[in-house]
């Protein structure tokens, strides 16, 4: 992977030179197919090894913005885009978010995929050649259906959007009834936009028509994708989570069986934000792991990718 992941996708200018600020946040623009522009941005020296952090569906790249800064800080070049329909990024016209879509779009920027569940498919179906590791986060290749229900109906409602942040807030506080409510109400502001004198929830409304339906006819070809998994394989299992239960976790080990396992304790669906601090001291400890050896991929540039679920749905990293 070189700087931009891809220079050919890369939105020109966008690329920063070796000697850049490895402190400054670079932003930059990726062109996809269909004409669809994806924004992200970039962290630490421009020689590290890379480390793409990919949000969940409804959420934003600024998810992952401690764990950016915490990876950038180690060495590493770390990478956070925002999916199609999500954050900065382009709406698709046709409303298409379908596995596939998304599918396409991060194989045209680097040669990778998006969120656990696509992750699943380009590591499994590419080979080492995608990725030197894979890092899914509360997500498997089967999920709690009650859990996912509720995520969906919380992402459906309001679609009028709020009247103020503090509304938006009362929404949040309501589903999330186990966590603390923030004394502060301006960290939603990251991710809900104005449009017509109201807030709505930063994505296209449309993401979860064609998203649900694609992701269920793709289950026999995740289990496929995930049995030819090859590559280092670490599973972050949230302590609470409602959307992967012991049952889940046990038939994704049994598809990937060198696959790792870790269990953070007090965390829901939401391990990012809820326990960002043990999130990532546990990536760090096995990050270092897959980054020892550069001539493992023929010579290639080291790959790594930290990926986390698109079909992890909801408001600030929830499925």
């Amino acid at each position: 992977m070189k700087e931009c992941l891809s220079s050919a996708a890369c939105h020109p200018g966008a690329a920063a030179s070796a000697e850049q600020d490895a402190t400054s946040t670079e932003e930059i623009t990726f062109s996809v197919p269909e004409g669809l522009r994806i924004a992200a941005e970039a962290l630490g020296p421009a020689n590290g090894l890379p480390v793409l952090m990919l949000h969940g569906g409804g959420q934003t790249r600024r998810s992952w913005k401690p764990s950016l800064q915490t990876l950038a800080g180690l060495g590493y070049r770390g990478y956070c885009l925002d999916a199609r329909g999500h954050g900065d990024s382009d709406r698709h016209g046709e409303g298409n978010y379908t596995v596939d879509a998304f599918h396409r779009d991060l194989l045209s920027v680097i040669g990778a995929s998006l969120g656990g569940i696509v992750s699943l498919l380009a590591a499994g179906e590419g080979g080492p050649a995608v990725a030197r590791a894979l890092v899914l986060v509360d997500i498997a290749v089967r999920t709690n259906p009650s859990g996912v229900a509720r995520i969906q109906a919380f992402m459906r409602a309001n679609p009028r959007g709020f009247a103020s942040l503090e509304e938006a807030a009362d929404a949040v506080a309501a589903y999330a009834a186990d966590r603390p409510r923030p004394k502060s109400v301006e960290g939603l502001r990251q991710n809900l936009r104005q449009a017509g004198g109201r807030y709505h929830w930063h994505w296209d409304e449309r993401f979860l028509d064609s998203w649900h339906a694609s992701h269920q006819a793709a289950a026999d070809r995740l289990e496929r994708a995930a049995r030819m998994l090859e590559i280092p394989v670490l599973i972050v299992h949230a302590g609470r989570s409602d959307v992967l239960g012991a049952r889940e976790v046990a038939h994704l080990r049994d598809l990937v069986p060198h696959a790792e396992y870790v269990r953070v304790e007090h965390a829901s669906h939401m391990v990012v934000g809820d326990r960002n601090s043990d999130f990532n001291k546990t990536t760090k400890l096995d990050l270092a792991k897959y980054t020892a050896r550069e001539e493992d991929l023929d010579g290639e540039p080291g790959r790594l990718q930290v990926q986390v679920p698109l079909t992890a749905l909801g408001v600030a990293k929830v499925q």
